[in-house]
């Protein structure tokens, strides 16, 4: 399913390997479908965006703390032993920022999750379930 934002058109790469759950006051909060990794994409919904160093200072703090709400959110739902967060853009060149849940038995740990394994996606019933609690942990 294609998602497309108010402001700015999603990268076609993140429409189709992500799942749209809910606009923050910048960013979009995607879902990677992949279920080895709880692993959330926030998409600030401005245009132009490449680098963090081009977010306007007005949006910065919202940026942040809608980070530190998605670390939180995953922190909660998931009790990882680490959250890692990564913005890097080499193969996407729009601004996302990867929040993902990790611990010390998933299947890439301690290295990076990139290029690892293949995505495992979600069944429509775990979806369905993720997607509700993730809502309610965002407070929407």
């Amino acid at each position: 399913m294609a998602v497309t934002m108010q402001q700015t058109q999603l990268h076609p790469a993140l429409a189709k390997d992500c799942i749209f759950v809910e606009e923050l006051d910048v960013c979009k909060v995607l879902l990677m479908n992949d279920k080895q990794y709880p692993w959330l994409i926030l998409v600030p919904d401005r245009p132009d965006l490449k680098d963090f160093d081009d977010i306007k200072n007005v949006d910065i703090p919202h940026v942040h703390s809608e980070m530190k709400k998605a670390a939180e959110v995953l922190r909660t739902l998931f009790k990882p032993t680490k959250i890692n967060v990564a913005s890097l853009g080499n193969m996407v060149p729009q601004l996302h920022i990867h929040v993902i849940a990790r611990f010390n038995n998933d299947p890439a740990w301690p290295n990076p999750i990139w290029g690892h394994n293949l995505p495992i996606p979600y069944d429509q019933d775990m979806l369905g379930e993720l997607l509700i609690k993730l809502k309610d942990g965002f407070g929407l």
